[in-house]
């Protein structure tokens, strides 16, 4: 690109062009490409209303302002990482169109918040989830994307997009396509196996429009991420579970609840779909926390009140 086009260009069409490489390069989804868009109207906006020129008036110095405004408006650590990231991605793009010679972000840091542990179910609370009581189709279909999310961990957008041709029930096996379009076969449990068979018998009942997908609406069409999203709420309330339940929480339950049977964290990582490790490892955190509520009330010396004076019972003298 010659240097006379990028001079006609507006802020506005660096963007669009910057989100246009993420689709079709990076294949994000569009819901993901919404959450870019957004995060860099924030930054400009910024920068506009404190009369920083487009693009080579925005430095560190500028970053850290728009960085501090963020934190003092109150919005969380990792949302403020966040759109720092997607600013830094926008300025790498930038210097690859030759406006920029550095980028400003690289050396700007997020603050340091709390990290928060996802919730779980406890076993207990998903049994109580999934053995529903199916007794019309959309019973059915939703039992079968309860026990599906929890045996295979899957994100609300993996479930949404499974199709007829990606279940293969005989070796119970569900192929996926995670972020990034990356795709990738899970197992499928008895009972999520069952499920699902159970589901198909009754999925004809519905009047299908979309033939292809796994899972539709009472209309027929391929169940949306809003719809299933207020089908767990709805169960998780009808069965008594006590606390608000998303699809997500039941992709956390699985991961721990896997990690705390087998402690194997590197199958945990390709169950789940992570491209890092890294991502993975905050479950062994909640693993430990298992762990040590074990210790607290098993441990005659743990910090236990029920414990503090309870005395070891010895079965049989070592000899």
């Amino acid at each position: 690109m010659s240097q006379n086009e990028n001079s006609n260009k507006t802020a506005s069409d660096y963007v669009g062009d910057y989100l246009a490489v993420l689709k079709h390069e990076r294949r994000l989804s569009d819901h993901t490409l919404k959450a870019y868009q957004r995060d860099i109207k924030k930054l400009l906006d910024f920068f506009d209303s404190k009369g920083v020129l487009l693009w080579q008036g925005i430095n560190p110095h500028n970053v850290r302002l728009f960085a501090a405004s963020l934190n003092a408006k109150g919005m969380n650590a990792n949302s403020i990482k966040r759109i720092l990231s997607s600013g830094r991605g926008l300025a790498n793009y930038l210097i690859k169109c030759g406006i920029l010679k550095n980028n400003p972000f690289d050396d700007v840091r997020a603050p340091k918040g709390e990290k928060r542990l996802p919730k779980t179910l406890s076993v207990d609370q998903i049994v109580s989830l999934v053995e529903l009581d199916a007794d019309d189709p959309l019973s059915y279909r939703d039992k079968a994307m309860l026990e599906l999310f929890y045996s295979s961990g899957l994100r609300l957008s993996e479930l949404c997009g499974i199709d007829l041709n990606d279940l293969d029930l005989a070796e119970s096996i569900v192929r996926v396509r995670g972020k990034g379009s990356k795709e990738r076969d899970l197992p499928v449990g008895r009972e999520a196996n069952q499920a699902i068979r159970n589901w198909l018998l009754q999925r004809n009942a519905l009047p299908i429009k979309d033939f292809e997908a796994l899972f539709i609406s009472k209309l027929g069409k391929r169940i949306s991420t809003r719809n299933v999203q207020e089908r767990v709420k709805y169960w998780a309330k009808r069965q008594g579970v006590e606390m608000h339940v998303s699809p997500h929480m039941l992709r956390h339950s699985f991961a721990s609840h896997v990690l705390e049977s087998s402690g194997e964290l590197r199958a945990v990582q390709e169950l789940l779909g992570h491209a890092n490790i890294s991502t993975t490892q905050i479950y062994t955190h909640l693993d430990f926390q298992h762990l040590a509520q074990v210790y607290d009330d098993a441990h005659p010396r743990a910090r236990g009140k029920s414990s503090q004076n309870a005395k070891p019972e010895i079965k049989n003298k070592p000899e």
